[in-house]
């Protein structure tokens, strides 16, 4: 059975307040479809996107009689588990289970796929190619996993679109399929924008990891496109140029210069393209997006026109505020790969200031005492270097208590100051000098709900 977005009209979502899973939902509802969903905890902004739909359970928790013969499909989120009570009655009543990227390959059966993978720098890339074909007009339907600017949803499905524009995420299908989801797309052009271990519960070693990605790498079809990162020493084992009737593009930084804290493309004909993000790991999204946007037919000149207006991803080294001495930036940053390249950059933007950046441990892989090693050496770049993490989140993922002593060894930092209360983090940057000092706040959570506006609002005055 192919799942066109107009052949399957009654489909159920388990957990469909995830990230992804309520986008679906609403761009489901958006064609047509006759949508419901189950989840035991939805939060903001989901919460408030499904309500205005019409979407929004009536409860939370899991109801297996709101599974029944008469549906399509079901689809299941990451965030349920195999037992879920929903997920069995669907089982048993032998209706057809789709993981997410399951629904979105059979959704796209007759598009071009693009696919978008790495440890870091695939949201960045894929919201670069996205920005580029609709500043041109083009017609493209997208998965991506963070808000872009301009775009109302993080999920389209169309009929008419001849292309999709996947962010091709390494982590597992579903609860009941542990196969990565970058796998599931099968892409005829595909990227890797580089390889840092990551996800340390499913995948226990560094080989395991880089696995996934050769895997990947070898999936791309006859006459496939595969874009690389040719300086990522972890990409160079998995894209070995091996198979004849596949293209290998290798890329790296693009050309620049960076005056006054404004950085500028160079291009073949010596012009300069004014840009409003920064850092080596951009210049490398951007060229990696500038391949993509080649093999769909648009052309150099054109693609840095669009550039010119592209303010980045939500959450992707975002500018919060800026004043006349200070600029308060915020990045999803956690990776030890991505901390070192974020931190590093900001020091090259603006050598002259001091930088304060801090970075909350939030994901499992982070505070896990087999994965901290990792971060060795990451975080000397700032001259205030801070450390945050609730100990309630350590209890949640059943992890070891994390002495602040454990953490300082880990970073090898002697002089790195570790905050476990959020209160205590704020009070502390709110007594830094902010002259001629810059803020970096990097997490893929909150800080444990840290008022960032209001801080940056005092940083910049």
């Amino acid at each position: 059975m192919t799942a066109t977005p107009s052949s399957l009209q009654r489909l159920h979502l388990i957990a469909t307040g995830g990230s992804i899973m309520h986008n679906l939902a609403l761009a489901l509802h958006q064609r047509g479809a006759h949508v419901t969903g189950s989840d035991d905890e939805i939060f903001e902004p989901a919460k408030s996107r499904l309500a205005k739909a019409g979407l929004l359970p009536a409860e939370e928790g899991w109801f297996p009689e709101k599974v029944t013969q008469d549906l399509d499909a079901v689809i299941v989120g990451m965030h349920a588990r195999p037992d879920n009570p929903e997920l069995l009655r669907a089982q048993e009543l032998g209706l057809r289970v789709y993981s997410f990227p399951e629904f979105i390959y059979e959704a796209s059966r007759d598009k071009q796929r693009v696919v978008i993978g790495g440890s870091h720098g695939k949201t960045s890339i894929t919201s670069l190619i996205l920005h580029v074909l609709r500043y041109h007009g083009r017609k493209f339907d997208y998965a991506v996993g963070a808000q872009l600017e301009g775009f109302d949803l993080m999920v389209q499905l169309t009929e008419d679109a001849p292309i999709i524009i996947i962010e091709g995420d390494e982590y597992l299908s579903s609860p009941i399929d542990r196969r990565p989801k970058f796998h599931l797309y099968q892409h005829h052009i595909g990227v890797i924008s580089g390889i840092s271990w990551d996800h340390i519960n499913v995948f226990p070693t560094e080989e395991i990891y880089r696995e996934q990605f050769k895997i990947f790498a070898e999936m791309t079809p006859k006459a496939g496109v595969l874009i690389y990162d040719q300086n990522d020493e972890q990409v160079q084992l998995v894209t070995v140029p091996s198979n004849p009737d596949v293209t290998y593009i290798g890329y790296g930084p693009h050309e620049h210069v960076i005056r006054d804290g404004k950085t500028y493309l160079i291009t073949k004909k010596d012009d300069e393209v004014p840009v409003k993000v920064f850092g080596e790991h951009n210049l490398r999204n951007i060229s990696a997006a500038k391949e993509v946007c080649k093999q769909l037919g648009i052309k150099g000149k054109d693609f840095y026109e669009a550039l010119g207006s592209f303010k980045g991803a939500a959450r992707r080294l975002e500018l919060v505020r800026e004043g006349q001495e200070s600029v308060v930036y915020k990045d999803f940053a956690h990776a030890p790969s991505k901390l070192k390249a974020t931190a590093t950059a900001f020091k090259k933007q603006y050598p002259q200031r001091k930088l304060v950046a801090c970075l909350e441990l939030h994901t499992f892989s982070s505070l896990n005492p087999a994965f901290l090693p990792q971060y060795a050496h990451t975080f000397d770049t700032p001259d205030v270097a801070v450390v945050y993490f609730n100990p309630h989140v350590l209890e949640h993922k059943r992890l070891p208590p994390l002495p602040a002593a454990a953490v300082q060894q880990a970073f090898q930092r002697p002089d790195l100051r570790v905050f476990t209360d959020s209160r205590e983090l704020a009070d502390f940057l709110h007594a830094q000098s902010w002259q001629q000092a810059n803020l970096l706040m990097m997490s893929s959570g909150t800080f444990d709900g840290l008022d960032l506006a209001q801080l940056a609002a005092e940083v910049t005055k």
